[in-house]
């Protein structure tokens, strides 16, 4: 029975394994038709003709040009800072005491020699008087001492004395005449002092500030009025070193004072021989008007100097393009076909302002590389690569025939 079973199922194994080779022929035959069709097709693809790509167009704006003009190019520096006085002055105590009185407050007008106060004179007034009596008794040591030389003298020549007795006369003498004279310098030290105590009004001018009240005990040299004469102001301006070497007395600047509602007209007065440690600024002091109305001191003030100006071939700042190892611009050739992108070097020149649609604007001379009237793009154009169509404002950009004809190969 096992033997009859084995016998059957042979045949078996053999119909199954004509099945696999037969399935594993479909397949491969069916590869070889998929690889057939896409061959085909592939060479229809090659056989049509591609359409060559078309030139890169740029539509232009109005404000994507400017023309290089010539034109007053004008280099300037800003300047700002707080308005200060000239003249001013501060009072301070000169001797040590309490402050008795203070006769003028903040904005008073005062006039050069007018009392503005009285420091305590007590003190002062004893030391006055001990130092006069100091003095008078060396006085009176002195003339005693004279009238001593005098008998010595006498006596001498009668001989009833020695000369070493008069030359002891002598000494005497000289050392009283010595001590009279200190103490007469000792009492003038003392009026001095006394003198001190009054406060006096060094300038013409206006109070600005009580830096102390009556009553107070006042340290030597002890601030206590603050004086300032309005009729000459001054700007102190930090200029920045770059700069500095333009400036010159002389100058003339335009200011916009707070407050203030036309501009004022000031000019370098003084120009500082040495630069700040830190910012290496150099300060520049400009004088404003005199009895200019609403002008006071501490107010800020900004503006800027002219230094010089020049007739010039000049673009805006923003239309030249540093990033490149040089300078360039981007100027509007005619090619063959049509307007086109076209990089030119430059050599640049000072940078100032001009003045253009009725505004002023940051701007650079032009030494060579472009000419006057010629059209170039502006900043706001961006980058753009060399050789690149351009369509200007009211053209229309030419259409590529190639698109045509690559339409009509597809089809």
């Amino acid at each position: 029975m096992p033997q009859s079973r084995l016998n059957c199922s042979r045949p078996q194994r053999f119909q199954q394994g004509r099945l696999h080779w037969s399935v594993w022929l479909l397949v491969l035959l069916a590869v070889l038709i998929v690889a057939g069709i896409y061959r085909a097709r592939a060479a229809r693809q090659a056989a049509v003709p591609v359409a060559p790509s078309a030139t890169p167009q740029l539509r232009l704006a109005e404000a994507d040009l400017l023309q290089v003009q010539s034109g007053r190019l004008s280099r300037s520096v800003d300047v700002s800072g707080g308005l200060r006085a000239v003249d001013s002055a501060v009072v301070k105590a000169k001797v040590a005491a309490e402050l008795k009185s203070l006769l003028v407050r903040e904005g008073d007008a005062v006039k050069a020699g007018q009392a503005l106060g009285q420091l305590d004179p007590t003190e002062y007034e004893m030391r006055l008087r001990q130092a006069e009596q100091t003095a008078a008794a060396a006085r009176a040591q002195l003339d005693i001492a004279r009238r001593n030389l005098e008998n010595s003298r006498g006596l001498v020549s009668q001989g009833f004395v020695s000369s070493t007795a008069l030359e002891s006369a002598v000494s005497t003498e000289a050392s009283a005449a010595a001590n009279w004279q200190a103490a007469a310098a000792a009492v003038d030290l003392a009026r001095k002092a006394l003198a001190d105590t009054r406060l006096i009004a060094p300038i013409n001018g206006q109070v600005s500030q009580r830096l102390a009240q009556p009553g107070e005990r006042v340290a030597l040299d002890g601030r206590i009025l603050e004086i300032v004469d309005l009729r000459q102001l001054e700007l102190e301006a930090a200029i920045p070193a770059e700069k500095a070497a333009g400036l010159a007395v002389g100058q003339t600047a335009q200011l916009t004072v707070d407050g203030l509602a036309e501009p004022v007209t000031a000019q370098v007065q003084r120009i500082n021989p040495a630069a700040q440690s830190g910012s290496r600024a150099v300060l520049a002091y400009l004088r404003l008007p005199s009895a200019q109305p609403g002008l006071r001191a501490g107010l800020f003030a900004r503006g800027s100097v002219l230094m010089d100006e020049r007739e010039t071939l000049s673009v805006p700042l923003s239309a030249v393009r540093v990033d490149r190892s040089e300078p360039y611009v981007i100027r509007i050739a005619q090619g063959k076909e049509g307007a086109e992108a076209q990089w030119q070097t430059v050599v640049l020149g000072v940078q100032g302002q001009v003045l253009r649609e009725g505004r002023l604007q940051a701007a650079v001379e032009l030494k060579s590389g472009v000419q006057a009237g010629e059209r170039l793009l502006s900043g706001a154009a961006g980058t753009v690569v060399a050789g690149t169509r351009l369509v200007l404002p009211g053209a229309a950009p030419a259409l590529a025939s190639a698109s045509a004809s690559a339409s009509a190969a597809s089809h």
